[in-house]
């Protein structure tokens, strides 16, 4: 049961480093890779098999949850790429990108007042979405460049990404109580 819990996520996977990811064959490869090493394949083995059962299946996870998420597979193509992350400073100084976030949230705060309050969290969701997506496109050109200007503009777009992320997860929420309370 060799396996190197060094390797990058993308060579477990027996994929080269990119953003674009084949969802298909990124998930044959995890079943593949969890039939090999699976705890419970392991049940007899001597305890420190079992050990790194469980230490290989756990990295596999992580590696499957990482690519699988076009957030998270971003964050870590740029800290393979040496790009540093501080999560504490997730300030943006897009005044544009700050308005539209403001105009979103009111619209989300708003949204119980509307006379069909489920078309208009539809709506916000529709929009959310589509400001995800538009920054996924970005960052699949960004992220195949090692020019520090274009990972320095990707990180942006990550951390631009974040905001987007946490305002659909919260439209989501929102229109999961609402759906609630019909």
């Amino acid at each position: 049961m060799p396996f190197d819990l060094t390797s990058n996520y993308f060579s477990i996977f027996g994929m080269p480093v990119s953003y674009t990811v084949d969802a298909g064959f990124l998930m044959q490869r995890y079943r593949e890779l969890l039939q090999t090493v699976h705890p419970d394949r392991f049940a007899s083995a001597s305890g420190q098999e079992r050990r790194l059962s469980l230490q290989y299946s756990t990295h596999i996870n992580e590696a499957l949850r990482v690519l699988k998420d076009p957030l998270e597979r971003a964050r870590y193509i740029l800290e393979l790429k040496g790009m540093q992350w501080d999560d504490e400073q997730t300030t943006l100084s897009d005044p544009g990108f700050l308005m539209q976030q403001m105009d979103l949230r009111e619209s989300l705060s708003e949204v119980r007042e509307q006379s069909d309050p489920l078309e208009a969290i539809a709506e916000i969701i529709s929009s959310v979405s589509s400001l995800m997506q538009d920054n996924i496109h970005v960052l699949e050109g960004l992220l195949q460049s090692d020019k520090p200007e274009d990972l320095e503009t990707a990180k942006t777009r990550v951390r631009k990404m974040q905001f987007i992320n946490k305002m659909k997860m919260e439209a989501e929420t929102l229109e999961a109580t609402l759906e609630d309370e019909l």
